[in-house]
């Protein structure tokens, strides 16, 4: 019988004892040192034991801060109000974001439509990415008129949430008029900015929320990892007036 690679070994080991119970979802595993001394091997075999379960979607490694036990999919709901860090926090996970861009330029063709303003009409531009127990959960880009909210950047430099922002702005409440959802595969960007591998499956959201009188004030685009987030549509969305498309075509 021939005789089990020792990596092999360190890997079934591992994945039991997640199985069990010893490591919970986003609790991060020993460092490669330290499983190396407990198994009495050098690092490049409990490296490539991390890799098969990382392959597996067992565990996810994160630059800088180890290997995590891969967290169960977080319930993300879609309906007249969309809130991340509301969202994340009532599947009982830590939101956090951290902000990657901010800057005013003009309106794509899209966003001035979406926003409806005249074409090149100045727009701020935020974008970053959503994390739920310092797991990459999402990357955005949310897209806001310029001349209606001039202070948003600050506002947002400040604050590090959209809503926190707005609100600083004078807009007090605003809800979802409508999204998008299409299936697509992860580019290399977003790939490494997510921690995937390049070409697995992505949910991407465009959305556009509206203040009380329908006045357009967000749009915004998200692209979700497809394992890591379930989205859920609330069922009283069309009284709401919410109106959710779901297309599988290319991004």
């Amino acid at each position: 019988m021939p005789r089990l690679a020792l990596w092999t070994a360190i890997a079934d080991t591992l994945r039991t004892e997640i199985a069990e119970g010893l490591y919970r979802p986003g609790d991060r595993l020993p460092t490669e040192a330290e499983l190396s001394a407990r198994f009495g091997v050098n690092r490049h075999t409990v490296r490539h034991a991390l890799a098969a379960l990382a392959d597996a979607g067992t565990v996810h490694p994160r630059r800088g801060a180890g290997v995590f036990v891969t967290a169960r999919p977080t319930d993300y709901p879609l309906g007249q109000r969309v809130r991340f860090h509301q969202n994340v926090a009532a599947s009982g996970r830590t939101p956090s974001r951290r902000i990657t861009r901010q800057e005013t330029r003009p309106a794509t063709q899209a966003e001035a439509a979406a926003l409806r303003l005249d074409a090149g009409a100045a727009v701020h531009v935020v974008e970053g990415v959503s994390l739920a127990d310092g797991q990459p959960l999402a990357v955005f880009r949310s897209v806001f008129p310029a001349a209606r909210f001039p202070g948003l950047l600050a506002a947002m430099a400040a604050q590090s949430s959209v809503t926190a922002a707005l609100a600083a702005c004078g807009l007090a409440d605003y809800t979802r008029a409508e999204t998008r959802l299409t299936a697509m595969a992860a580019d290399p960007v977003l790939a490494m900015t997510l921690q995937l591998q390049p070409g697995a499956p992505l949910l991407r959201s465009v959305a556009v929320n509206v203040d009380a009188g329908g006045v357009p004030v967000e749009h915004g685009t998200t692209w979700f990892a497809g394992d890591r987030v379930t989205l859920t549509v609330d069922g009283t969305a069309s009284r709401d007036r919410h109106e959710t498309a779901v297309s599988g075509g290319p991004a």
